[in-house]
Parts: C-alpha cells; structure tokens; sequence
C-alpha cells in the first residue's frame, strides 16, 4: 500500500480580542495592528517636535514643548508657532491623507501598485494646478481648488473607462497608468507655455514640498482630514470584505459598487486635498501601505497603520532633507520620489518573482 506525506505548515494566528460593552456592542480589535498603529503616531509626533527644533535657529525638543504649552521666549514662540509649527502640521496631514489613501486603492484593486502615484489621481491634481497657474495666474487658493477639481475629474475619468460590469484590479490599475502617462505630457507642455516666473512657480510646486507653508493651508487640509479621515476608517470593515471577492463581499451583505464608489471618491479627495497643499508628494501612498502591512503582518486594508505610516514618513523625510541638504535647497518630494522609485522597483522584482506580473 502507498502511503504519502503531507509536509505540515504552522501558521502564526493574528492576536485578535473582542471588547464587549454592557449594552452588548462587540468590537474586534487587532492587538499586534492596533500597536504597530500607536507606535508609528509616536513615532510620528516625536518627530515633528525634533523637526520645529530643526533649522538655523536650532531648539531643543524640551524647548520647542515648552513654547507649544505657551511657555516659550516671544522669539522661540514666533518660530515655532509662526513659522515651523505649520510646515509640521502640513506634512503630518499630507502623510496621513497621502498614506490612508493608498492603502484604500491598494485595496479596491487588490494590487500593491493601485496607488495614486502609479495610476494617476496625483498628475491629475497637478494639471489641475498648472492650468490656474499658467493660464488662470491664480492665487495659492484657486491653485488649491484647481488642484482639487483636476484630482476630481481624473478619478471619474479613469474609474469610467476601468468600468465594466465592476470593477477590476489589474484594469483599474492599467487605465490608470496610461492616464498618468497622458497627464504626464500634458503637464510637460504647460510648463513650456508658461512665462518664465509662472514657470518657476510652477516648477517649485509640481516638485513637491513643504517649504513655506503657513496657516493658510493647514485649516483647509485640516477640515478635509476632519471629514474623510473618519468616513474612511467608518468603512474598515466593509473594505475587508471587499478584499475577498466581489461574490463573497454581495454574500456578506455588503454593497459592493455603492461602498466602492465612496471609498473611491474620498481617497481621491484626500489625494487632491494633499496635493493642493504641498504639490505632489511621490510615493508615500505606494510605500506607507505596504510598510504598514509588514509591521502588522495582518492581512486587510490596515488603515490606521497606513495613515500613521504615511505621516511618520514624510515627517522623517522631511527631517533627513533639512538635516542633509538645509531647510530651502532640497524638496521632500525629491527625497521621497528617489527613496519611493527604489522601492517601486523592489516590489517590481518581488511581484514578478512572485508570478503575479
């Protein structure tokens, strides 16, 4: 008689608890992602306190905490609160926008390039904002809502021609990438029709960065985070399910093109809320989701760890172009688009190892 062995593989269960309150609501709670999630947000804060410290005036964190508590000298509380408390503030809010919004069309298209870098939705915010510039000669707010609207109209054009009867992964992916190469060249061009100062303007900002941001863009990417952030994280579950399959998603009583088309819809607004204020800040929505998900190793959309990934990161980069390269001459964008391009090519390797491309 023939007898066959079966190699025994041991798999690592998530550790996962269910609080239950007295009136019976159950909630379930991912121990390892909820950890990995709080670590990344202090990871994020300590260092935005050590980048308000950072600069030609230097602070020590124990001094920059002292003056956000109002008990700073008038010179150390004009720059912090005036001068770098904003440009913090701006580049935690882009991270997070940035980061929660990769991980949810990374999870619509079940593919780790479905980014907003890879398919699109930020070249569309920028051709938005080139056109107020160049054409418009706009003020940072319509260059802002030009942003927004250009970021608007390219998610409804790509997710139109991805449909069909639904929507798939690797099509919504593949549309995408031809539309950022079409906007791509759109924008080359309306940087040659530009006058030399609208030029620059234009130039500066569709690099990417964080220099002189004030008050002026934080409460409006504040309000946006405000809204989406929670409608996003409110929409968790579904998204899980979503993951599944289309089928399993309708068993489940989930419903499925209604939740999509929300999710869609805020991860494209966060994206061209994030643009308009810092320009376009590259692959931070690719990297943050998939950082996110291997220091969970939980299965899912993980998008609180994604957000916190993403604010911690650009924070970080920020800190590392200012501390190698001083406060004006590097654009974290440059940083974060060689850092990003790298790991592009990284998960390129991987995935085509893998057989998945």
């Amino acid at each position: 008689m023939k007898t066959r062995t079966v190699k025994a593989r041991t798999v690592k269960a998530r550790t996962v608890k269910a609080l239950r309150t007295r009136g019976g609501l159950s909630v379930r709670v991912d121990v390892r992602g909820t950890a990995a999630g709080l670590l990344l947000a202090a990871l994020a804060l300590v260092m935005g306190v050590v980048l308000i410290g950072t600069g030609d005036f230097p602070l020590a964190p124990a001094d920059v905490l002292r003056t956000l508590t109002g008990n700073g000298t008038p010179a150390q509380d004009f720059i912090v609160n005036d001068l770098r408390l904003p440009r913090v503030l701006v580049g935690l809010l882009v991270g997070v926008a940035l980061g929660l919004a990769g991980a949810v069309f990374q999870s619509i298209s079940r593919n780790p390039l479905g980014s907003p870098d890879v398919i699109g939705f930020g070249y569309g915010s920028a051709a938005g904002a080139l056109i107020v510039i160049v054409f418009l000669k706009g003020s940072t707010y319509a260059v802002a809502a030009g942003a927004v609207g250009g970021g608007l109209l390219t998610g409804l054009a790509v997710y139109l021609l991805a449909w069909r009867r639904g929507i798939h992964g690797y099509r919504l992916v593949l549309v995408g990438i031809g539309a950022a190469a079409m906007l791509t060249a759109v924008n080359g061009y309306l940087l040659t029709e530009a006058d030399l100062v609208d030029a620059a303007r234009a130039v500066v900002w569709i690099t990417g960065s964080l220099n002189g941001r004030d008050w002026a863009q934080v409460w409006p990417l504040m309000g946006a985070c405000a809204v989406l952030v929670p409608l996003v994280l409110g929409q968790g579950r579904a998204l899980r399910t979503l993951e599944m399959g289309d089928d399993s998603a309708y068993a489940l009583g989930v419903r499925v093109e209604r939740t999509r088309l929300l999710l869609t819809l805020a991860a494209v607004l966060l994206t061209a809320a994030a643009t308009a204020a810092a320009g376009p800040i590259a692959f931070v929505a690719l990297t943050a989701p998939q950082l996110a998900r291997r220091l969970t190793r939980s299965p899912g959309p993980n998008l609180l760890p994604a957000a916190c990934m993403g604010g911690a990161l650009l924070i970080t980069a920020d800190w590392t172009s200012q501390r190698v390269f001083g406060a004006d001459q590097l654009p974290v964008g440059v940083l974060t688009g060689v850092l990003g391009g790298g790991y592009l090519l990284w998960l390129l390797v991987t995935e085509r190892r893998a057989g998945r491309i």
